[in-house]
């Protein structure tokens, strides 16, 4: 296999992140090295949640931020590269406008991808992390929740829900979201057969619980485990979370929002146990790169440094 790197840019609601990695052979096995992460707190979500669209201001450092990444891509003389958008700019009345002036100023090509997609590739980044049984992967963004039903590596529902750490809901909106996706994940097959079903999650909000948490051995975290560390986390408030957790600024106000949306979805689906493989949407968007410039499907992958965790 010839040297090649990769990028894939994740334009969230509640962060930007730029990805380069370099796929290395290792026997029959694919690995991945990451040379470059960035993940820059433009909250597009904020805007977009509130008006319906992104302000001036946020899309002017949006478009300065997409320029930086661009010149970094760049500057590795990656083989290839992706740019998604998901539920902040997809919502935005001037998303589409926002895009167009990003690839004038850089050249940046930007798709905005539907809740469908997005899971689709989310998909792509934790089915090496399946085995057999079956498993909800459960990923909290800052606009929306994406649920995919596994039986084995085999996918055989996914829906995306408009609930997310910075999306406010009223409390009659959000339970009205919650019995929602009761109601979805009974209607699916497999679902009520009586066999016992675990989590995997995904999201930076995740990563970070996980990582407070400080959980020893595998990457799994009990639904008690996680009440406990939320319990822990609301006995500060936002800057103390800043000043003595470490937590970012736009962590600190998210996390318990997206812990909820996540041991909900727990208690729904009856599973105990969450596995937290650090995997999320800019590592699908990799996979699915990787495969487009070797023409070799993915089936035995994993990352060097895949432990690594967002804060």
């Amino acid at each position: 296999m010839k040297d090649i790197q990769l990028a894939a840019v994740d334009i969230g609601s509640n962060a930007i992140r730029l990805q380069i990695v370099r796929p290395i052979l290792e026997g029959q096995r694919v690995a991945f090295k990451k040379t470059e992460f960035l993940r820059f707190p433009l909250r597009l979500g904020q805007d977009v949640f509130k008006r319906g669209r992104i302000s001036d201001s946020t899309a002017a450092r949006f478009i300065k931020l997409m320029t930086a990444f661009k010149y970094l891509i760049d500057l590795y003389e990656v083989s290839d590269h992706i740019a998604v958008a998901t539920s902040a700019m997809r919502e935005a009345q001037n998303g589409m406008e926002l895009v167009a002036a990003v690839e004038e100023k850089c050249g940046l090509k930007i798709q905005i991808i539907e809740g469908g997609l997005e899971a689709e590739i989310l998909s792509k980044a934790i089915i090496p992390v399946i085995d057999s049984g079956k498993f909800v992967h459960i990923d909290v963004g800052g606009g929306s929740t994406e649920l995919n039903i596994y039986a084995g590596k085999l996918r055989i529902a996914s829906r995306s829900f408009n609930m997310g750490s910075v999306r406010k809901l009223s409390s009659e909106v959000k339970a009205a979201t919650f019995d929602e996706m009761k109601t979805w994940y009974h209607e699916q097959e497999l679902v009520d057969d009586g066999s016992p079903v675990s989590a995997i999650g995904t999201g930076g909000n995740i990563n970070k619980l996980y990582s407070l948490a400080k959980i020893k051995g595998e990457s799994v975290m009990s639904i008690f485990e996680m009440e406990a560390i939320r319990a822990y986390i609301s006995a500060y408030n936002v800057d103390q979370r800043v000043s003595q957790l470490m937590m970012n600024p736009d962590r600190a106000d998210v996390i318990l929002p997206a812990s909820e949306i996540y041991m909900k979805v727990m208690k729904i689906i009856g599973a105990t146990n969450m596995y937290v493989p650090g995997v999320g949407l800019k590592d699908g968007l990799i996979y699915n790169l990787y495969e487009k410039a070797t023409g070799t499907p993915l089936s035995d992958v994993r990352f060097v440094d895949q432990m690594y965790m967002e804060h």
